[in-house]
């Protein structure tokens, strides 16, 4: 028993003390489901689930339909106090493709859980969901919202507008990215952008009359060259052109070519620095004759730690504590949603999720004990918000 909480707030850690099977339960049905960022059926079958289970545990829920990308899902404590909520926020998606959950569906090894999108982050949206339900059952009426949504993988597109519109007025943000293997959890994070780009060219037969062409190939390698120079390790900003495509034939001057590149970056003027950069490059004329443009860009905003997110760190820390683990707080140079929650001014901490590792690999991993500690230190730091 903690100190200091009323009958109804000791039910909701006695809820989740007893909750690992049920954890386990849920968090099999959802990793069986395969969710990809592009497989709308799959992440809207998932969003379903979760429904549900929520719903048969007394939690609101709200629908939020997308056409093309998944749903997302709001859920709410019942008949909440007026006053700004603490926010649980997930992300359904995953990155594998179709068929992956048939492959290797979940299963359990000792301590460990196995199976696509384990930790990142279906163990996290159960253990968002199972807090949400303990102070459900308790009849704990404070303002408790959980966001679920359908496309962080891919830089949130459409679930981008969604987050940001519950977050104005949030108290507090625990984004249940998995924690770190180390037991850490996430208190800042880089920025990321992925951009799509295309380079036109001129099209001639390589022997006959290769000198009336232009290269689009070989523009876009100079442009290559350029992209990797942005790179500046003691910044932290990072471009790295990890797919290429071109041409239409070996004896063809090269009418076209692509690429697609990934960009980090610590802060939003580094973000806008590499960007204004970026597109000087694509509007060059290397290879007279050709033309490049960018077709698409996506991006993250970097999680950059205020006083007040670090304020949230130490609740939380003191919380684990009181709980009987320990936490740490590290940086990471992956990118996630709590970079938008952290720009729109609102304390954030990410990796609040189960501890897990090698995410978005076949081998990515659960420790399942954790599961519930993770849900006591939600619970318990959001309890001590509340009042």
């Amino acid at each position: 028993m903690i100190e200091s909480l009323t009958d109804r707030q000791q039910a909701v850690m006695e809820f989740l003390a007893g909750a690992q099977p049920a954890m386990l339960d849920l968090l099999q049905r959802i990793v069986d489901i395969d969710s990809g960022s592009y497989h709308k059926a799959g992440v809207d079958a998932v969003v379903a689930e979760l429904r549900g289970w929520l719903v048969q545990h007394g939690v609101s829920c709200e629908v939020h339909r997308n056409e093309t990308a998944g749903n997302c899902l709001r859920a709410a404590v019942p008949g909440a106090q007026a006053g700004k909520p603490v926010l649980l926020m997930g992300h359904c998606d995953t990155v594998f493709p179709e068929g992956t959950a048939a492959q290797r569906p979940f299963r359990i090894e000792g301590d460990l859980a196995y199976g696509p999108g384990v930790a990142d982050m279906k163990a996290g949206l159960v253990v968002n969901s199972f807090v949400l339900a303990a102070f459900a059952q308790a009849g704990l009426r404070v303002p408790l919202v959980g966001l679920y949504t359908a496309d962080e993988e891919i830089a949130s597109p459409a679930s981008r507008s969604f987050i940001e519109a519950h977050a104005t007025d949030a108290r507090a943000v625990f984004n249940g990215e998995p924690g770190r293997p180390s037991g850490n959890v996430v208190t800042g994070r880089k920025g990321a952008m992925f951009v799509d780009c295309e380079v036109t060219g001129i099209p001639a037969h390589s022997g006959g009359n290769h000198h009336e062409g232009a290269s689009a190939i070989e523009a876009i390698c100079r442009k290559v060259v350029q992209l990797h120079g942005l790179t500046d390790y003691e910044s932290g900003t990072t471009v790295n052109v990890g797919l290429i495509k071109g041409g239409s034939s070996v004896n063809t001057v090269a009418p076209w070519a692509s690429a697609s590149i990934d960009v980090r970056y610590k802060t939003t003027e580094a973000m806008e620095a590499v960007k204004a950069k970026l597109a000087a490059i694509m509007g060059q004329v290397e290879v007279p004759g050709t033309c490049g443009h960018i077709t698409q860009q996506r991006y993250f905003l970097p999680f950059v730690q205020s006083a007040a997110s670090n304020a949230l760190f130490e609740a939380y820390v003191d919380s684990a504590r009181a709980i009987g683990f320990a936490a740490g707080g590290e940086y990471s140079g992956g990118s996630a949603d709590s970079g938008f929650t952290a720009a729109a001014g609102v304390p954030t901490l990410c990796g609040t999720g189960p501890v897990g590792g090698k995410v978005h690999t076949a081998d990515e991993w659960l420790k399942v004990g954790t599961m519930v500690p993770r849900a006591q230190a939600i619970a318990l730091t959001a309890l001590r918000l509340s009042r």
